[in-house]
């Protein structure tokens, strides 16, 4: 009898909770959703300030010149006026191999002689959960080793992108306050802001890390750098008007909290390998384009504020048209 009592206390309790968890999500749909509403001004759109991921054979010899320029050819049309090109990773003690970006130099003066108002990042990076040890004084040290010698190939700055970097963590900072003097322009991709209180926490609690950051740790980041990139994508949300809504959030949150003098990019998903075809039918260009374009719009106009698309290599004909269409040269 007594274990009766205890299994049908313990199903009220399971049922309760789920009743609790379906509840919260429904809310956060709705304020997503709501997020997602009204129509962006006319003049929210790419103000020349955008950028675009490349990836890692545009510096280990398997493009040429030619491709260089048919490249430029197609960004000359765009707003793009950065470009972060993957020249690592780092290996787990922090160290960066020479042999990763054996025509670095090449590709940034061909990029220089094609577009010469595109800067050109080295994009650097690594895995720091069960890899990188950024809290290891000597892997800080053998990364920003490489930082100085990579920079000596003619780049403009440098694109730090590891993942997953907790809130608080102070060792990152360190990090970017060692690499400041080392390069032209910092930037680094960042992780979704919490985009409502407690999330950060029930995230962390269902991931063993931290998906978002607060935004005291977030302005702390963008203190210490030029560029900021957030990375809306793998938001979870399973339709396009909540991920336009997510997008919107961000880009919300991340204008009250980056300077004008900063460069502020939201990451716009031009890739479609997400694991789940949902998250792929949900996520796009052109809702993380309509997103930034309202949350813009509230804000009032913004000069260094814009899209970076996330990759070359994965971005097919259509996300380049949402782009053009939906950011580059909207028709209101």
């Amino acid at each position: 009898m007594i274990a009766r009592t205890v299994i049908r206390r313990g199903l009220r309790l399971l049922a309760l909770a789920s009743a609790v968890v379906v509840a919260l999500a429904a809310l956060l749909a709705a304020a997503l959703r709501l997020q997602f509403t009204g129509a962006p001004a006319a003049w929210a759109k790419s103000t020349g300030n955008d950028a675009l991921w490349l990836g890692h054979m545009w510096v280990d010899g398997r493009r040429a010149e030619a491709d260089v320029e048919r490249l430029a050819q197609r960004l000359r049309a765009t707003g793009v006026k950065d470009v972060y090109v993957h020249s690592g990773p780092f290996e787990w003690d922090g160290r960066l191999d020479p042999a990763k970006y054996p025509n670095a130099r090449n590709f940034v003066q061909w990029m220089h002689k094609y577009l010469p108002g595109v800067r050109v990042s080295a994009w650097l990076g690594q895995a720091v959960k069960n890899g990188l040890d950024l809290d290891d004084p000597k892997s800080r040290g053998n990364v920003l080793a490489g930082v100085a010698a990579i920079m000596k190939q003619g780049y403009d700055g440098i694109h730090y992108n590891f993942e997953p970097v907790g809130d608080d963590d102070t060792d990152f900072l360190d990090l970017l306050d060692h690499t400041r003097p080392l390069t032209g322009l910092l930037s680094t991709s960042v992780p979704q802001i919490e985009p409502y209180p407690g999330l950060r926490l029930a995230a962390r609690g269902l991931l063993g890390h931290d998906k978002y950051w607060s935004r005291g740790y977030f302005r702390q980041v963008v203190a210490r750098v030029d560029q900021v990139a957030v990375m809306t994508y793998d938001s979870g949300t399973p339709a396009r008007s909540l991920y336009g809504g997510y997008a919107a959030r961000q880009a919300e949150l991340a204008l009250d909290l980056v300077p004008p003098d900063k460069h502020l990019l939201i990451g716009a998903p031009a890739y479609h390998d997400h694991g789940l075809p949902w998250l792929d039918a949900a996520e796009s260009v052109a809702m993380a384009a309509e997103g930034a374009r309202l949350a813009l719009s509230d804000h009032g106009r913004r000069e260094r504020f814009g899209l970076a698309l996330y990759v070359d290599f994965a971005a097919t004909e259509e996300d380049w048209r949402e782009y053009m269409t939906r950011w580059m040269a909207v028709h209101s």
